[in-house]
């Protein structure tokens, strides 16, 4: 019998309510401003009421970007910069992760578990570590202001290799044995077996790698030299720092409400399956 307790569930509500105003209370500060012209974004205090430029405030920056900063490429680039880089990122760090995970765990070949500690042990390698030679390779390969430069040198992933060869253990080896009696070849198996089997590891992985692509920040920094491949972190710190002008708050404001939409519509959407994967325990 599970005894209620009143005082102890308002004390946890009262806890919840006030870490969600913690944490959405800059987040609407940002949203006031954004829809404020300049004047009223910089005024002291600043009012919590939202003002009559929204519109003209995300039209602007996702058409020509802020006007008093012209070395900034127009946010509507910049979010497609982003986008397509951390899709490709999510996307390849899930196919690499995947077929590792499947060579470690159903083929056996000479010093397995060693090559399964080297990918583990990069976890320990920080990235500034290991961000010179790999900044070397991409630019002798050409692939600076790329969205190849961007995105495959982080498509490697070890904690996603480390998760799905977890998940692969578990499997039943009765599996794999019916499939090799029908015929089945190994990427037969891995097609039709495996990856129905992994659908909710691989969404919720989907999820921490797209929001792992879209934060990127100091990788960029190297790579884009290009305006035109600037991705939204990079642009929003140009728009903060660059130029004589005087900074725009109001459009910097509108800038990282646009920014933190695809994130968080991906969170969204894929919350059930970004659960299950995380805490379902039946395989």
């Amino acid at each position: 019998m599970i005894e209620k307790r009143p005082g102890l569930d308002l004390l946890s509500h009262l806890v919840l309510l006030l870490g969600v105003l913690i944490v959405a209370f800059p987040v609407y500060v940002a949203f006031i401003a954004s829809t404020q012209t300049a004047e009223q974004a910089t005024a002291s205090p600043l009012s919590l009421v939202p003002g009559t430029q929204m519109l003209h405030n995300y039209a602007q920056v996702l058409g020509s970007g802020a006007s008093g900063n012209t070395a900034v490429a127009s946010v509507g680039r910049m979010m497609w910069v982003t986008l397509l880089s951390a899709l490709m990122i999510a996307f390849g760090k899930i196919a690499i992760s995947m077929l590792s995970a499947f060579a470690l765990v159903y083929f056996r070949f000479p010093g397995r578990g060693l090559f399964f500690w080297m990918i583990f042990i990069t976890l320990m390698l920080p990235v500034e570590v290991r961000i010179t030679p790999t900044y070397q390779v991409v630019s002798d390969l050409g692939m600076l202001n790329s969205y190849a430069g961007l995105s495959i040198p982080l498509m490697a992933s070890a904690t996603a290799t480390f998760l799905f060869r977890q998940f692969f253990l578990t499997v039943p080896d009765e599996l794999a044995e019916a499939a090799r009696i029908d015929g089945a070849g190994p990427m037969r198996f891995f097609i039709d077996v495996l990856w129905p089997l992994s659908r909710t590891n691989l969404l919720a992985l989907f999820v921490i790698m797209f929001i792992y692509g879209w934060n990127q920040y100091l990788w960029p920094l190297l790579i884009a030299t290009d305006e035109s491949m600037y991705p939204i972190g990079i642009g929003i710190r140009r728009l903060i720092t660059g130029g004589d002008a005087a900074i725009e708050w109001n459009l910097v404001m509108a800038t990282l409400m646009l920014a933190m939409l695809p994130p968080g519509l991906v969170v969204v959407v894929m919350q059930r399956w970004f659960v299950k994967g995380l805490v379902d325990s039946e395989k």
